[in-house]
Formats: C-alpha cells, structure tokens, sequence
C-alpha cells in the first residue's frame, strides 16, 4: 500500500503541472514543471522524501527504459536525419559541453556560498 501512496503523489503531482501547462499557455512542458512543483514540496517539506523514496529510487534505477521511446523514435525519423547528422553531432557535443561548464560553475559557487554560510553562524 505504502509504494502505491508514493506512486500516487508523483503521479499526482505530474499531472498538476501538466495541467497548469496547459491552463496556463507556459511554455514549459508539464512535465518539467511537474519536477519542479515536487522540488518545491520537498524544499518546504509539503512531502517528505520518505514519502516517495521508495518509487523515486525505483524510476531512477530503471531510467533507462524511458528513453526507448526517444530511442524508437529517432530510427523512425532516420531518413530525416541522415542528412544533417553532422549538425546534430555538434549541437549535441557543443550543448554537453556547455551544460557540463555551466554545472561545474554553479557546483563552485554554490560550495563557496555554503561555506561562506557556515563560517558566519559559528
């Protein structure tokens, strides 16, 4: 009953932001807005994380099996994308690059805000 209460709140949640998604015309998928909905309930501890540990560690233990659809659906679009292979090969190697220096950036400002935080309170 306990992962079925867990699988109920993720659920739950991925909906509200699909539906706010869609209500509102943001152009942000309700997906994405549905993780950060559940960000924002763990950081104010709406939710626990041990109300959907459980789950959570089951759909990131098995990540991979979400993307056969991308997968799938990449080989039916090969014809398209034969053609411009060499583009998408930079965009990808260019877009890894830069999220990988953006989140070595925001890891170093984050450690030294952090340690700047506790120097203060002691």
């Amino acid at each position: 009953m306990k992962l079925l209460r867990e699988l109920l709140i993720i659920t739950l949640i991925y909906f509200l932001g699909e539906v706010l998604s869609r209500l509102l015309h943001i152009p942000i998928p309700g997906n994405i807005l549905g993780m950060l909905i559940l960000l924002a309930c763990l950081c104010t501890n709406l939710i626990k994380l041990h109300q959907i540990e459980k789950v959570a560690n089951f759909f990131l233990n098995h990540l991979s099996f979400f993307f056969i659809p991308a997968g799938v659906g990449l080989i039916t679009s090969i014809s398209v994308i034969k053609d411009s292979w060499y583009k998408l090969l930079v965009v990808c190697i260019l877009t890894t690059i830069i999220v990988m220096v953006t989140t070595g950036h925001i890891v170093q400002f984050l450690v030294k805000f952090l340690s700047k935080g506790s120097e203060q309170s002691e």
